[in-house]
């Protein structure tokens, strides 16, 4: 039989290989398609059969339990709450392949930088209708038969959080040399920030809810890269499609949004309830810009991907403004600023 090959013309793995096989869709016709995968170990390819609509095939770094995968179970509760998710169209435990509805290459980032900018609003107003929704259902649907309900931006999280800024964004892509004593100081700090975030009311979130991870496809928005849902706070994913690495927002913009989203939540936009809904807002937004920092020095020093370098200063960009806006990062600024002169 012709070896099944990709396109371009190189040999697939071979668990893709034996699940094209073991699915009737080894015709050496049939076309497929390495795709750009995430910051995770998991690999992704569009299977193009000759007759047939195309679909995905996530390869996971190792065989999984269907009914207890993260993302089998994060899947249905979003298809209770409804949200539009990929649907799920096979799977192959023991080859660590699941099969997924193609949607397509076009992600919110990409369809934004193309789109009219009258369509931005709309778009941006769809997506934070999805975060106000998975809000407000995910409250009806707690249950402990879903992952997300039993783990939570708690302190230790969030402390993980802030270690890994500044062992791979600090340390490892600057370089710098961190004196116990500083280290210490910086730790201190970050532990009055993580313990505010901690103690806040929680809700259902996507964890990871940006541009990228929001497809474009027939006038509908999709949410992608939903299996490390958790509880967390309600600003939490308003912050990661807001202040997203990927996206440069205008301040008229961001608060245009964020009214529309209290407006959604039933709270007030105006006012000194609205003042401190920013607050939390931005304190929420400078540990999810550090972290990302910290996933772009990963991906960068230890994973050799480049790919992220371009992210860094719109990120650095955003992390700065809000050690600037509040007298009680000072301190954090200034010993930060010691290793990353972006912050100064």
């Amino acid at each position: 039989m012709t070896p099944l090959k990709s396109t371009p013309d190189v040999p697939l793995p071979d668990p893709i290989t034996a699940y094209l096989r073991r699915t009737g869709h080894d015709d050496p016709r049939t076309l497929v398609l390495p795709l750009t995968g995430d910051a995770s170990d998991r690999r992704y390819f569009r299977v193009m059969p000759r007759d047939g609509e195309t679909f995905v095939l996530a390869l996971n770094a190792a065989a999984f339990t269907f009914d207890t995968l993260p993302f089998v179970n994060v899947a249905r509760l979003l298809a209770q709450v409804p949200v539009p998710i990929p649907e799920i169209l096979g799977h192959a435990d023991d080859l660590g392949i699941l099969a997924q509805q193609d949607l397509g290459d076009v992600t919110l980032q990409a369809h934004l930088g193309s789109a009219e900018p009258g369509e931005h609003t709309a778009l941006y107003r769809q997506a934070i209708d999805f975060i106000a929704h998975i809000q407000r259902r995910g409250r009806d649907l707690a249950s402990p038969q879903y992952i997300p309900y039993g783990v939570a931006f708690d302190v230790a999280k969030l402390t993980w959080e802030m270690d890994f800024f500044v062992k791979h964004f600090v340390a490892a892509y600057r370089g710098a040399t961190i004196a116990d004593d500083a280290r210490a100081a910086i730790s201190t700090e970050f532990a009055d920030l993580i313990a505010e975030l901690a103690s806040e009311p929680r809700v259902l979130c996507h964890r990871d809810y940006h541009s990228r991870n929001l497809m474009w496809k027939a006038g509908q928005l999709f949410i992608i890269d939903f299996q490390d849902a958790r509880m967390g706070p309600d600003t939490y994913d308003l912050v990661s499609l807001l202040r997203d690495s990927y996206m440069d927002i205008s301040d008229e913009a961001l608060e245009e949004y964020l009214a529309y989203f209290q407006a959604l939540a039933g709270t007030p936009s105006a006012g000194a309830a609205a003042g401190e809904f920013r607050r939390r807002f931005d304190l929420m937004a400078l540990q999810r810009n550090l972290k990302a920092l910290g996933t772009f020095g990963y991906m960068t020093a230890t994973r050799r991907n480049p790919v992220y370098i371009q992210y860094i200063p719109r990120t650095l960009r955003y992390a700065r403004t809000n050690l600037l806006k509040y007298p009680r990062f000072a301190r954090l600024r200034e010993l930060l600023a010691e290793y990353v002169e972006e912050l100064r």
